[in-house]
C-alpha cells in the first residue's frame, strides 16, 4: 500500500487533525483524547460532511475523521483503504460489511445504529406495530422534519411496502404510488404534530419525547442516557419501531488519503476500536465483547436492549453504496420537507427526487 508522503508529514509532537461528528450521543467517548488531537470540525453529521469536504479539496490535511457507512462511498477518493491498517476482527461482521466498498473497507465501525419506537405508556394502550395502526389512530408520533433522518423514514416506509429506491440495475425508482403513499403518510403524521417538526433534527425530536409534546417517537441508541435521565422515564416503553423494518448504519472512523502520519492515525484508529473505547459507546458498540458487556440497569433496560439486538437480527436496512448518494438524500429530505410545509404535493416531490437521482446517476 502507498501511503501518503509528499505532503504535511507529522513531526515528533505535531499533534493528529480529526474531524468529529458532534452531538449528546456521541460527544462523551471524546474526553480521553480530546486535548491530545487538534479539532478541525466538531458538528451534526451533515456539516461535517460539507467542512471536510471542503477541507480536503482545498488540500488541507485531516489525519482521521468521523464518518458513516453510507457517507464513506461517496468520500471514497478521500478515504485510505483501512484492510492493512486496522484489526476490525474484534467487530461485528455485519457492521465491516456495511463499512465495506468494492472490496475495501473503507471505515472501521464505531457503533451500530439502528431505531427503535419509544411510547407513553400514559398516553397510549399499547405501542403501534404498523404505520396503518399508527394512522388509523390518533396517536402524535415525532419524527425527523429534515435531513437524513427524514429521508430515512422515507426509505423506512416505501421499504415497508414492498418498494425500493432503486433496481437490480441501481436505477432510481422513487415515483409510483408507494413513494407518494410514504409522502402523504409524513404528511399525514406531521398535520397532528407541534407545527415546528419541518424543523426537528434528532435532538429535537428526543427533546419533544421528553417534554411531552409527542405520544412517541423513534430514537438510535444513543438517545437513551436522556430518556433514562428525564421525568417521564417511568411513563416510558421501548417497542420494535413500525413497520418491521429500521434504517440502520454504521457511525464510523476513517483515515483520510492526506494523512501526515498513517502509522500514527492507524494506531489512533485502533485504539478508538477496543473494547475499552466501545465501552464508552453510548449507543451500541460494534465492539462484539463491549456489545457482550452491557448490562442492563432495570427492566425497560431490558426490554431496549433486547428489541435493539432483535432489529440488528431481523430489521436492518441500509442503502445501496452510491458514491453520491449524498446529493440524492439531500435533494430527497428537501423535497419531502417542501410537502410538509404544504408547498408542494407528495407526486411532485417525487417528482423531484427521481429527477435529481436521475441526473445524480447518469
Amino acid at each position: 500500500m502507498r501511503f501518503p508522503t509528499e505532503r504535511s508529514g507529522l513531526r515528533v509532537g505535531d499533534r493528529l487533525r480529526v474531524a468529529l461528528v458532534g452531538g449528546p450521543m456521541y460527544d462523551a467517548l471524546y474526553a480521553p483524547f480530546i486535548d491530545d488531537v487538534e479539532v478541525v470540525v466538531h458538528a451534526d453529521h451533515p456539516t461535517l460532511n460539507r467542512t471536510v469536504s471542503e477541507v480536503l479539496s482545498a488540500g488541507e490535511r485531516i489525519d482521521v475523521l468521523s464518518t458513516h457507512a453510507k457517507y464513506a462511498p461517496s468520500q471514497s477518493q478521500w478515504l485510505l483503504p483501512l484492510n492493512d491498517l486496522v484489526d476490525t476482527g474484534a467487530l461485528a461482521p455485519k457492521a465491516v460489511e456495511l463499512c465495506t466498498y468494492r472490496g475495501d473497507v473503507l471505515c472501521a465501525p464505531r457503533n451500530i445504529d439502528v431505531r427503535i419506537l419509544w411510547w407513553r405508556t400514559d398516553r397510549l394502550p399499547s405501542a403501534p406495530a404498523t404505520w396503518p395502526e399508527l394512522l388509523d389512530g390518533d396517536a402524535v408520533f415525532g419524527f425527523t422534519g429534515r435531513e437524513s433522518g427524514l429521508f430515512g423514514l422515507f426509505f423506512e416506509l416505501i421499504t415497508g411496502a414492498g418498494a425500493t429506491l432503486f433496481d437490480d440495475q441501481l436505477r432510481p425508482t422513487m415515483t409510483g404510488d408507494a413513494a407518494e403513499g410514504a409522502i402523504d403518510t409524513l404528511v399525514t403524521l406531521a398535520a397532528r404534530a407541534p407545527a415546528d417538526l419541518p424543523d426537528w433534527h434528532y435532538d429535537q425530536v428526543d427533546a419533544a419525547l421528553l417534554d411531552g409534546r409527542v405520544d412517541c417517537a423513534a430514537a438510535w441508541p444513543g438517545a437513551y442516557d436522556a430518556i433514562r435521565a428525564s421525568s417521564v422515564y417511568e411513563s416510558l416503553t421501548p417497542a420494535l419501531y413500525p413497520g418491521g423494518v429500521s434504517y440502520s448504519g454504521c457511525h464510523a472512523w476513517a483515515i483520510s488519503t492526506s494523512c501526515g502520519d498513517a502509522e500514527r492515525a492507524a494506531a489512533f484508529v485502533n485504539e478508538l476500536c477496543s473494547f475499552d473505547t466501545h465501552q464508552r459507546e453510548s449507543g451500541i458498540p460494534a465492539n462484539v465483547d463491549a456489545l457482550a458487556a452491557v448490562e442492563p440497569v432495570d427492566a425497560t433496560d431490558t426490554a431496549r436492549l433486547a428489541a435493539t439486538q432483535e432489529t440488528i437480527a431481523t430489521a436492518m436496512i441500509t442503502y445501496p453504496h452510491l458514491e453520491r448518494f449524498d446529493e440524492i438524500e439531500d435533494a430527497g429530505w428537501r423535497a419531502i420537507n417542501a410537502a410538509l410545509r404544504g408547498e408542494i404535493d407528495a407526486r411532485a416531490a417525487t417528482k423531484q427526487m427521481q429527477a435529481v437521482a436521475e441526473k445524480v446517476l447518469a
